[in-house]
């Protein structure tokens, strides 16, 4: 983050003002929590991090659901309730934000809460007396979810730690980007040139419109 804020042309720190203040802290956690060995590989991400910042409570949302769906099938079961409590307080938010009825889930989250029954169960009985207040959830909630989640991974069993770390920012980058810049955009295919000895478009009649590419 503090080389993010030097490209950006910001003072030397690592809360710069170019980059959302969850996924800094996100970018944060994994750098400190990478092995030495892989910590140079972090970066190449930095240049796509600047520029992705913005008030919309959806980029909390995305952020701690990405972080929370990533550790939950892979952390220990001590720590699997509140991963899988965090996964469902972000869909939540985000069923508030987009004028979904309350309880929709995402594909991604329905498959994490399948890996872990147990604690699934319990989570929707928490959540269902819980009352989280989008202050509350940007404040406390969101970035609770992003630390235990980055701890998770680094204590999870797996072989390889610092590679689930590094695709978690990397697709937490690109879902804060298409939020913030939009989908991107395909390049329009040029018009075909006729075929040699075709009639060409006015030969037959008027041509046929052509649908945008979008």
């Amino acid at each position: 983050m503090e080389l993010a804020s030097y490209l950006a042309g910001e003072r030397w720190s690592d809360h710069p003002a170019c980059t959302h203040p969850l996924l800094a802290a996100l970018a944060r956690l994994v750098n400190d929590n990478t092995s030495d060995d892989n910590r140079g590989k972090l970066i190449e991400l930095v240049p796509s991090i600047i520029g992705l910042a913005g008030d919309d409570l959806r980029l909390d949302a995305r952020i701690s659901l990405r972080c929370a769906t990533t550790a939950l099938p892979v952390a220990a079961a001590e720590r699997q309730l509140a991963l899988a409590v965090s996964v469902l307080a972000a869909e939540e938010v985000m069923c508030r934000l987009d004028g979904a009825p309350s309880g929709t889930l995402s594909e991604r989250s329905e498959q994490a809460l399948a890996q872990v029954p147990r604690a699934a169960e319990q989570a929707r009985k928490f959540s269902r007396a819980a009352k989280i207040t989008e202050k509350g959830f940007r404040r406390y909630a969101a970035p609770n979810a992003v630390q235990l989640s980055v701890v998770g991974i680094v204590q999870a069993c797996i072989p390889d730690p610092d590679t689930l770390l590094r695709e978690l920012l990397t697709e937490a980058i690109a879902d804060c980007a298409a939020l913030v810049r939009g989908p991107a955009l395909p390049v329009p295919r040029p018009a075909a040139e006729p075929m040699p000895g075709s009639a060409g478009p006015g030969a037959a009649g008027p041509a046929p419109a052509l649908r945008a590419h979008r």
